[in-house]
């Protein structure tokens, strides 16, 4: 009887190799040749799986983009009962993989957002996946900022727009934290100066590091 093959398994190992080969070397070094020899299969098999190269990477996409995402509904899991403003803390601080074990994941993800300024199949999924963020994202802020009395003379909270610039601040922290120019310590303190920024305009929102979901991860990372 022909051995079965378990083609999810064999495709999730043979993202694995592209995220391997992508953070060693860059999207641009990936070749279906190279992803074999790397996941241990043969060309066939990645050929049976994957038509063409842009579509492994698509899928790639997914497995990383997913393996964040996991992370972020285990964190929320683990405390069920925490404030709309400390599940935004945790999902943030996530996002930007800011921790040292995420530095490889944090080098995939930005080579493919770079592949993606010249891919239409990849700048669809990553605006996809922007899109849905956002959403999340706006849903919190809106949440938490429920029943706040607003000062005199300021402005609500747009939750769509803070929303777009805490996603554009996390990606701006994973980047530099990768070249250098900012240290672990230092971009986690300016991701929770403007959390903290947010909910002090928010009205009654958590200024504390602790009710804003940053501390336990600071403690963790270390300066």
């Amino acid at each position: 009887m022909p051995k079965q093959v378990d083609h999810v398994s064999r495709r999730r190992l043979i993202a694995e190799a592209v995220c391997r080969l992508a953070d060693e070397r860059g999207l641009e070094g990936v070749t279906l040749r190279d992803v074999a020899a790397r996941a241990e299969v043969s060309m066939g098999a990645v050929q049976r799986c994957f038509r063409v190269k842009e579509e492994m990477l698509v899928f790639a996409l997914g497995h990383i983009s997913e393996r964040i995402n996991e992370r972020v509904r285990a964190r929320l899991v683990r405390s069920p009962a925490q404030s709309a403003a400390t599940a935004l803390g945790h999902a943030v601080t996530e996002l930007a993989l800011l921790r040292e074990e995420h530095a490889a994941e944090a080098r995939v993800w930005l080579a493919f957002v770079a592949q993606a300024a010249v891919s239409p199949t990849l700048s669809a999924m990553l605006k996809a996946n922007y899109a849905a963020l956002q959403e999340a994202f706006a849903r919190l802020i809106a949440e938490a900022g429920e029943g706040a009395e607003i000062a005199e003379g300021a402005l609500p909270l747009d939750p769509q727009r803070e929303a777009r610039t805490l996603i554009a601040l996390a990606d701006g922290l994973t980047t530099q934290v990768l070249i250098g120019h900012l240290a672990r310590q230092e971009a986690l303190d300016v991701l929770h100066a403007h959390l903290a920024g947010l909910w002090e305009r928010s009205g009654p929102g958590p200024a504390d590091p602790a009710t804003s979901g940053i501390r336990g991860t600071r403690s963790r990372l270390g300066p």
